[in-house]
């Protein structure tokens, strides 16, 4: 039986976005996939938010911005260890528009983040440094929106640190997994599930939601 949602439950969409997906620049394996059963999730809930990966040229996160640095390294940056990415979600680019098969036409907000030049932003919530808010916290908090299902890109970065800066603010998170893909670095998942049983974050199959 699918679980019975609340006025107060709402779908966060994280960065279903075409670099992240077949073909991007900052490709997810079978990130694709995860596009029915979005839309599919999107379908059952009254509220549903998406977040919106949107970088400046030459942003910190990006290996090309520091010389002779590669993808996938990891460097020292004033807010703590920053990895580097390709060159990914530029504004105003195809690579940052959502995928094309996305449907989610009862969305109520579109989150930007990663928009300032010298800061990255994985979570949802708060950006890199720990600190600096998105102001999702407060939107949610003026609805009455208590608890957030998560699904998205990628498993084990953007939507790893939304759960958990989620949780930590007091808002009951819970992870849709098959409705995730993971970017998989070494020890990235196994690090995710862990931050994950740290804080009480369950995971659920979109089954639990939605019939297919």
């Amino acid at each position: 039986m699918p679980l019975d949602l609340q006025p107060t439950d709402a779908l966060l969409i994280v960065d279903v976005q075409n670099d992240f997906c077949l073909g991007g620049a900052l490709a997810v394996a079978g990130g694709d996939e995860v596009v029915p059963i979005v839309n599919a999730l999107a379908a059952r809930f009254d509220h549903v938010l998406l977040t919106q990966d949107w970088h400046p040229r030459r942003h910190i996160s990006f290996a090309s911005t520091h010389a002779g640095r590669q993808p996938y390294e990891s460097i020292e940056v004033p807010y703590g260890p920053q990895t580097l990415w390709p060159d990914h979600c530029l504004q105003h680019t195809a690579g940052a528009a959502f995928h094309t098969a996305l449907d989610v036409p009862r969305a109520e907000l579109v989150l930007r983040k990663g928009f300032h030049q010298g800061i990255d932003s994985y979570s949802a919530f708060l950006e890199n440094d720990h600190r600096t808010s998105t102001g999702l916290a407060g939107y949610l908090r003026e609805r009455g929106l208590t608890r957030l299902f998560l699904a998205g890109l990628a498993y084990d970065f953007c939507v790893r640190f939304s759960a958990v800066d989620g949780t930590e603010l007091g808002f009951e998170c819970i992870v849709v997994e098959d409705a995730c893909r993971a970017v998989n670095l070494p020890g990235t998942v196994e690090a995710t599930n862990a931050a994950f049983a740290a804080v009480g974050i369950r995971r659920i199959q979109s089954s639990k939601l939605v019939e297919f």
